[in-house]
């Protein structure tokens, strides 16, 4: 019988780290504003040789936020459609002509107007479909409030002091 959502381990081997998403656990030893931040206490501990196995960051108070980059239009659809099926299809004639040596320039050719004429075909049809319901080009990201450092309770102490002497040094612009 297995058990979806259960880590088992044999008795007497270490339990590796979980493969399905799981809470953290530990003790907080530090908090940051940002993720790099929180890279950068992690990068600290690993060089006073802290066994940083035991640690995790955690982003607490997850958000997606999605920037807005400009308006989509005909013209920018429509370009950029063409411009990767043209690469797409001018990568295929090449890989063609590898094969075919004596044919020349006319698979490359074929496959770049080819693969323009394809991309074009779908990026205009996509673009006319939904062009009610989205009319902006966007990119989304994940990031969180602030960044906790955990450590399990067994080096926790030892951590945090490492933490607080890198804030100290920070603080007085060592």
């Amino acid at each position: 019988m297995t058990t979806a959502f259960t880590q088992q381990t044999t008795i007497g081997q270490p339990q590796a780290r979980p493969q399905l998403p799981t809470l953290p656990t530990g003790w907080p030893i530090g908090s940051y504003e940002s993720y790099e931040q929180a890279q950068r206490a992690v990068d600290h501990l690993a060089g006073a040789d802290f066994p940083v196995t035991d640690v995790t960051i955690v982003g607490v108070e997850p958000m997606l936020v999605e920037r807005v980059a400009g308006k989509m239009s005909w013209g920018k659809v429509l370009g950029s459609a063409a411009t990767s099926g043209a690469l797409f299809g001018l990568f295929l004639g090449l890989m063609l002509s590898l094969l075919n040596p004596g044919a020349g320039l006319v698979p490359i050719v074929i496959g770049l107007v080819a693969g323009l004429g394809f991309n074009l075909l779908f990026g205009a049809l996509g673009y006319a479909v939904n062009r009610n319901k989205r009319g902006f080009i966007s990119q989304s990201q994940l990031v969180a409030r602030r960044y906790d450092v955990l450590s399990q309770p067994r080096n926790a102490e030892k951590g945090r002091a490492l933490l607080a002497d890198l804030a100290a040094r920070s603080a007085f612009g060592h």
